[in-house]
């Protein structure tokens, strides 16, 4: 695996830059031997060693797939999905597919293809066994073997109470089931069968979430496993304790009620919920009682 920064440049006098991996903090990392859409790359990295830097020209019919592939990358860099928004097809009906990439410069280079300049530097070599793959870089195959493996390093850091690391675990895991997920028929046995296993580690990485106190994204993801399994009593728990958070009340009080109605074995720890609660309000109450009757007082 060979980790590089890049810059891609349009040919001319000015040299238009089209990415720059600095820019975004994030280097590439470019397997050996794996599908890429972009040959020339490899034949580069090849021969470089850590350290090197590159400059090369390619003329536009060995990089007509580039705006693709730098669709994915910016996806990587900001942390989405490489495969957002596309099917299960080849390249080339991408391209026919879909009338713009999201990006107005990379449009404009799937309709006008033009020679381009690259500019590597790598940072470093890695033989094969020694790095974990990124799940974006696996094969189908890979990602299902990888997953159990994944979610016990979550749980080891959640446990050590490294609990954004252990999110990022929880995220990585959950990346790799949604991706064979996209290339299945939703509604379908495979479908599902994918689906029943992201949930628990939805849950997981919304139990982060709610402890980096990002309440919304509990909110929105509890959500989406209800409106599938309207008897997830974890589910209601933890979107209870996000409305709770963010002065939801009738919201929060509804999920507890539905939490009891499924479990009444958890009425202890519901209860608990609901007195902080009410203290939390008591406390607001009294606070907004000595604001206001400041404001009244001028």
């Amino acid at each position: 695996q060979a980790t590089f920064h890049y810059r891609t440049l349009r040919c001319g006098d000015e040299e238009t830059p089209v990415d720059d991996s600095r820019a975004r903090g994030k280097p590439m990392e470019l397997i050996a031997g794996k599908k890429f859409k972009l040959p020339v790359w490899e034949a580069a990295l090849r021969t470089m060693r850590p350290g090197e830097r590159a400059r090369f020209r390619c003329d536009a019919k060995h990089v007509v797939l580039y705006p693709l592939v730098s669709k994915s990358l910016r996806n990587i860099a900001a942390g989405k999905d490489p495969l957002e928004g596309q099917r299960h097809c080849c390249s080339i009906a991408q391209m026919h597919e879909h009338y713009s990439l999201g990006y107005p410069d990379l449009d404009e280079l799937q309709k006008n293809p033009q020679p381009l300049i690259f500019d590597i530097e790598v940072l470093k070599v890695e033989p094969p066994g020694s790095y974990q793959q990124d799940p974006w870089a696996m094969t189908d195959e890979e990602k299902l073997q990888a997953v159990p493996q994944i979610h016990k390093e979550g749980n080891d850091l959640y446990r050590q109470g490294k609990v954004p690391e252990a999110a990022a675990k929880y995220y990585d895991a959950i990346a790799c089931l949604k991706n064979l997920q996209m290339k299945e028929q939703p509604g379908s046995l495979d479908w599902i069968e994918l689906d029943q296993k992201i949930t628990p580690l939805l849950l997981n990485y919304c139990q982060c979430k709610l402890q980096c106190e990002e309440y919304y994204e509990v909110l929105d993801h509890c959500s989406s496993i209800l409106n599938k399994y309207e008897d997830n009593v974890k589910a209601y728990f933890k979107r209870g304790k996000a409305h709770a958070a963010v002065w939801n009340v009738a919201e929060a009080q509804a999920d507890f009620a539905k939490v009891l109605a499924l479990d009444p074995s958890l009425r202890p720890v519901v209860s608990k919920e609901l007195r902080s609660l009410e203290a939390r309000l008591r406390e607001k109450d009294a606070e907004d009682k000595i604001r206001f009757k400041g404001i009244f007082s001028q």
